[in-house]
């Protein structure tokens, strides 16, 4: 089975938060969905192995917000490729409070969820929620996960429901060429100045972290 055609589902990119006693913390996720519109109800999907899963289930309430194809990308490797265990996501991004529960300012939206119901499967929890709060804000579109692999150029974090553990690996249209990797989110540099001539201070535009984190393959 080609896992490929998985990408081929419509996907979005959303920062979903909620908190950790009074700390507020948050993962990336690409599965969302509304499920009803009366009452209006959203469900996610959150890896087990994600702090924010946990998190919800003690606090009972969790956020979306909808990222947009404007947003900074480091949101995506702030929230992505860190752990809330011990990283405070929220400290180096702007938010609001929406419900007890933080929201993102580089959003195009947002929507507050109380939880009503979970479904567990053997790697992820489903949590439905009724919407208790939402707004739309921005004109830029919607960021889709095609839109975050394809222009952005980044990768899917380990616990997202699409990753694919080869895709790592799997050689590249031009085998030949050199490439220089972020260890951290796996982002391949594609700029057209030689990786080696870019500043010390150049950092990975996705999970903004340093140069010296990029790997020759």
């Amino acid at each position: 089975m080609n896992k490929q055609v998985f990408r081929n589902l419509s996907y979005g990119v959303y920062v979903i938060s909620t908190l950790d006693g009074d700390r507020h913390t948050g993962c990336t996720a690409n599965s969302a969905m509304q499920i009803t519109s009366s009452p209006a109800s959203i469900a996610v999907s959150i890896n087990h192995d994600n702090y924010t899963n946990s998190c919800i289930k003690k606090t009972g309430k969790f956020a979306v917000s909808i990222l947009s194809e404007s947003s900074d990308p480091g949101i995506i490797g702030t929230f992505g490729f860190q752990s809330g265990r011990d990283t405070d996501k929220f400290s180096d991004v702007k938010y609001q409070v929406r419900e007890g529960i933080a929201v993102l300012d580089d959003a195009c939206g947002y929507i507050v969820c109380k939880v009503t119901g979970t479904l567990e499967t053997s790697t992820h929890t489903i949590f439905l929620g009724e919407a208790l709060d939402g707004e739309a804000a921005g004109s830029s579109a919607p960021m889709t996960y095609a839109y975050y692999h394809n222009v952005i150029k980044g990768k899917s974090p380990k616990n997202a429901p699409t990753y694919i553990p080869d895709e790592d690996t799997a050689p590249s249209q031009d085998s030949t060429k050199e490439k220089w990797v972020c260890s951290i989110c796996r982002y391949e540099y594609d700029g057209t100045v030689p990786f080696e001539e870019l500043p010390d201070s150049y950092t990975c535009p996705v999970c903004k972290q340093p140069k010296e984190k990029f790997m020759r393959q």
